[in-house]
C-alpha cells in the first residue's frame, strides 16, 4: 500500500520495498559465479536479529550487494549470499535489542543479547551507517524517495559499500529521511563510521527468551 505522507511515501510493510534489492542482489550473485566481481567482506555464519521501537535515519540508500560468509563457526568454508544493504549518513534508534544465538558443542545453544536506547532522549546515534539486511519488518515512511536509481549514480546515503560486490548500475532506491516503527530485522553485518550506545546492557544465558523476537 502506497499513500503520500507529509511529502513522504509510507509503505505499511517495509519487506515489500526490499524486493527489487534482493533481486539485484541475486544479480550479482550470477555475476560472481561467472567470475566477473570478486566477494571481499567476509563475515560470521551466523545472523543476528535485531529490534527497535523506531529508527530515524536521514540520508538513506538501499542497493543489492554480496556477503561472503562462512558456512559455520568452525571457519573453514564460505558461501556468498545476496543482502539488501541499507546505508544512513546519520541515524537514531529508540529501544534497540540485538541478539545472536551460538551453539556451542557440548555446551549447547548459547545467546548473546545487547540492549541499548531504551530511553527516548537519549537513543542510540550512528553515522555512516551499514546495515546488511537479510529480512526486515516494519511500517516505514519515507521523505523525497527516488526509487530505481543506478547504485553508482546515487546521491543520498553514504559511499558505496564496496564496489567489488555491488553492481555499479544495479537497481538502488534512496530517500531524504527514512523512520521506521515496530522494526523486526535479521542481518549479517552492521557497520558504522560511530555508533554510540546510550544505556548499554549486555548478557549471556541459555534461555531462548533472550532472543529480541
Amino acid at each position: 500500500m502506497e499513500s503520500q505522507v507529509r511529502g513522504g511515501t509510507r509503505w505499511k510493510r517495509f519487506a515489500v520495498v526490499m524486493v527489487p534489492s534482493v533481486a539485484a542482489a541475486a544479480c550479482v550473485g550470477v555475476g560472481l559465479a561467472q567470475g566477473a566481481l570478486a566477494a571481499s567482506f567476509s563475515v560470521s555464519g551466523q545472523q543476528f536479529k535485531v529490534k527497535a521501537s523506531h529508527l530515524h535515519g536521514e540520508g538513506f540508500a538501499q542497493y543489492g550487494g554480496i556477503d561472503s560468509v562462512y558456512t559455520s563457526t568452525e571457519g573453514k568454508e564460505k558461501k556468498r549470499v545476496p543482502v539488501a544493504i541499507s546505508s544512513f549518513d546519520t541515524a537514531t534508534i529508540t529501544k534497540m535489542c540485538q541478539s545472536v544465538k551460538t551453539d556451542i558443542p557440548f555446551v549447547g545453544s548459547i545467546y548473546l543479547r545487547l540492549e541499548a536506547g531504551n530511553n527516548p532522549k537519549k537513543p542510540v546515534e550512528a553515522e555512516n551507517l551499514y546495515i546488511d539486511v537479510a529480512q526486515l519488518d516494519a511500517d516505514a515512511e519515507f521523505k523525497n524517495i527516488d526509487i530505481g536509481v543506478a547504485v553508482k549514480d546515487k546521491t543520498r546515503g553514504p559511499a558505496n559499500k564496496d564496489g567489488a560486490t555491488t553492481l555499479p548500475g544495479g537497481f538502488a532506491q534512496q530517500a531524504e529521511s527514512a523512520d521506521l516503527y515496530g522494526v523486526e530485522q535479521t542481518a549479517w553485518a552492521t557497520s558504522a563510521g560511530t555508533f554510540k550506545l546510550s544505556g548499554l546492557s549486555m548478557r549471556l544465558g541459555a534461555d531462548p527468551k533472550m532472543e529480541c523476537y
